[in-house]
């Protein structure tokens, strides 16, 4: 616990030097600050006002009455969070114990069997826990957000070592939130409980309190820091229930009021589940399945998602917000300074009393600021739901993928990806997670906007037209628009019609679906291919300008779908979401494959039986009635007994100097040749 007050009073002394401050020095500081305009920086308070990093520099202190300077500063609250952290996984990690410690060659063994390494959670063959995981991958959402948009910046370095900067920020995030999974995968339950819901509600009361501090912000309003602290508070108070629940459990089972529970087992239930099935006779009518589960999903009680996918889904949801929060809280400013702009304009109209050239221009202008905001307000909906359909449609893949590969089926992959290379996937399988989250909120940003600018042309070739009392001329357009698309539509159709009736011959039987590919009327033919051909040119520049905007449609659309790749057949290694996609898959395939595992159990377990039979059969002849013998004595005659049932063993064995030894060893040949 000492560890855990110097984190938090380190982090409230250092604030608390900012607020001894007068009212008088911070206001001739912010004076100063708003005389050198290229050397602002955004408020101290507002610690969850990162994404003002995106806006220019002379702008992030625009509203002084916004300013708030809190008892506990978030950002250096997670430095000094590594105390109690590295305390932690010290704790764990002396309480583990190595297995083969005799083994090694290096210093290690100065340890005995204690100090082994603390595994937060197993990315490849956990099912167990998975939404506590989930929950705790939530808890580090508002960091990930920090470390996504480049807030988060421990160390002032050059920008071409930038990479490097948020590599030591990732490192150090993750280090702060490592407790929540070690103490929920470590095997000491007792201890990690208590340790894992003292960091809990240490980093609870702390967020509470910078809420308490500060809750409004410059750019929502009221309450802006619940409005981005919920999520974590949430996951952070399920925590506290896990780990308040495992105590209890522990304590009971320390009483003797409860039985311990076995285990982990190496084959999971749906595991041997999925075995059976398989080696069941298929029924003669499938069962019949309802709309919900044959076109949206269908619950299967022999798969479960791995931990990872949970967690990456749970965490991908709320960045999905907190991204979708922060784009409207710069959408709320951009909308300010365009009022600004606005008032500015229509000032000048009205000072030119609505005479001036550039009124006309002016008008359109306002009329454009206008229905952009509309707009752009309007689609943050769809675009939001369909990046959370995505999320649920990655999982329903995953599940059809593993089974595929399960059956031995690989035709749904391309070809180049049929035989990955085994350190592309173990590297795949650790872009995985980070890339989904990755891949989905900049497919939303990407989706908003091609969905704005459709709404804009809606807007402009439909709302706005009607609005001036334009919309016989908007019907006459859309009229003759409709009207040249069917009749190119027609003429495409009448040239597959008259190829079907006239330039194919009859089908050979009755049976057949469609007539073979064999030309009838030849000259016919040739005449209606090129009085065509110069007709299909410019036919063929509108399809191929259809070529390219269905691409861009489907490539924009799909760009957060990191389970199905946009490159042309033969470009997939360029794309390497979906390289991560197929390494991950495969990694899973060979690590959790139902029927692999389940032979390795079969395995497992004759070969503890047959040492439980051996142990026994040994264990009889130490306690046969008679006089007392020695260790030496018990280990020499096991020892004979083995050679005489394994003649082979004695030409392997160490000649040593003695005449009892060659003796013996001299006999036990004689037995094994005769």
């Amino acid at each position: 616990m000492f560890a855990f007050s110097v984190s938090f009073l380190g982090a409230v002394e250092r604030t608390g030097q900012h607020t001894r401050i007068s009212d008088a020095v911070i206001t001739k500081r912010l004076e100063k600050l708003d005389e050198q305009s290229e050397k602002r920086i955004a408020p101290q308070g507002c610690r969850w006002c990162f994404f003002t990093k995106m806006l220019p520099a002379n702008e992030r202190t625009r509203q002084l009455n916004g300013t708030c300077v809190g008892l506990v500063d978030m950002e250096l609250f997670l430095h000094y969070s590594l105390i109690p952290s590295l305390f932690i996984i010290l704790v764990l990690a002396s309480l583990q114990r190595r297995e083969h410690c005799k083994q090694r060659d290096d210093t290690s063994y100065l340890l005995t069997n204690h100090f082994e390494i603390v595994i937060p959670l197993d990315f490849v063959g956990t099912f167990s826990n998975r939404w506590s995981y989930g929950i705790a991958f939530g808890a580090t959402a508002n960091k990930i957000m920090f470390l996504f948009l480049e807030g988060y910046q421990p160390l002032q370095i050059p920008q071409w070592a930038q990479a490097f900067v948020l590599l030591i920020g990732g490192i150090e995030v993750g280090l702060s939130h490592f407790p929540f999974f070690a103490c929920l995968s470590s095997e000491f339950r007792l201890v990690s409980s208590i340790l894992g819901f003292s960091y809990s509600l240490t980093w609870f009361a702390v967020t509470i309190l910078h809420i308490t501090q500060c809750p409004h912000g410059q750019f929502w309003g009221r309450y802006e820091t619940l409005v981005f602290y919920w999520p974590s508070l949430l996951c952070l108070s399920f925590l506290l229930g896990r780990f308040l629940y495992m105590f209890v459990k522990c304590l009971r089972v320390h009483l003797g009021w409860e039985l311990q529970t076995e285990e982990k087992p190496f084959l999971e239930l749906h595991q041997a589940e999925h075995v059976k099935q398989l080696l069941k006779r298929p029924p003669l009518q499938e069962k019949k399945r309802s709309w919900f589960q044959t076109r949206i999903y269908e619950w299967d009680p022999c798969f479960q998602f791995p931990s990872r996918m949970i967690g990456t889904t749970v965490l991908a949801f709320i960045c999905l917000y907190l991204f979708i929060v922060i784009e409207f809280c710069v959408f709320l400013y951009v909308r300010d300074e365009l009022d600004v702009f606005e008032g500015k304009l229509e000032s000048y109209i009205t000072s030119m009393n609505q005479t001036g050239s550039l009124t006309p221009v002016i008008l359109q202008v306002k009329e454009l600021m206008n229905v952009s905001k509309g707009v752009w307000v309007v689609t943050i909906l769809p675009a939001s739901l369909t990046c959370a359909s995505y999320l649920f449609h990655i999982l329903a893949c995953y599940r059809k993928h593993m089974k595929r590969l399960w059956a031995g089926n690989k035709h749904f992959l391309p070809l180049k990806f049929r035989n990955p290379s085994s350190s592309e996937s173990v590297v795949a399988i650790a872009r995985y997670s980070g890339w989904q989250i990755a891949y989905i909120l900049w497919g939303y940003l990407i989706i908003h906007v091609v969905q704005s600018l459709f709404g804009m042309m809606v807007m402009y070739g439909l709302v706005v037209p009607i609005i001036h009392n334009r919309g016989l001329e908007v019907l006459h357009g859309l009229g003759i628009g409709i009207l040249t698309i069917s009749i190119v539509l027609g003429l495409m159709i009448l040239q597959v019609w008259i190829a079907t009736s006239f330039f194919l011959q009859p089908k050979l039987g009755t049976t057949d679906e469609q007539k073979p590919l064999a030309l009838n009327n030849r000259q016919v033919f040739h005449n209606f291919s090129y009085f065509l051909f110069f007709y299909n040119v410019l036919l063929g520049l509108g399809a191929c300008l259809s070529r390219l905007l269905i691409s861009c449609i489907l490539g924009t659309w799909l760009m957060a779908r990191i389970d199905r790749t946009i490159m042309q057949n033969g470009y997939e290694r360029a794309d390497m979401g979906f390289s991560a996609w197929i390494g991950m898959l495969y990694v899973d395939h060979y690590h959790t494959n139902p029927v692999l595992v389940s032979f390795c159990h079969i395995l497992i377990i004759g070969h503890r039986e047959r040492r439980l039979q051996q142990a026994i059969k040994y264990g009889n002849l130490s306690q046969l009635p008679g006089p007392r013998l020695s260790a030496r004595s018990r280990t020499r005659w096991h020892l004979l007994h083995t050679l005489i049932h394994n003649p082979s063993l004695v030409m392997l064995r160490k000649s040593k100097s003695g005449h009892g030894s060659q003796e013996l060893t001299q006999i036990m040949l004689t037995c094994s040749e005769s």
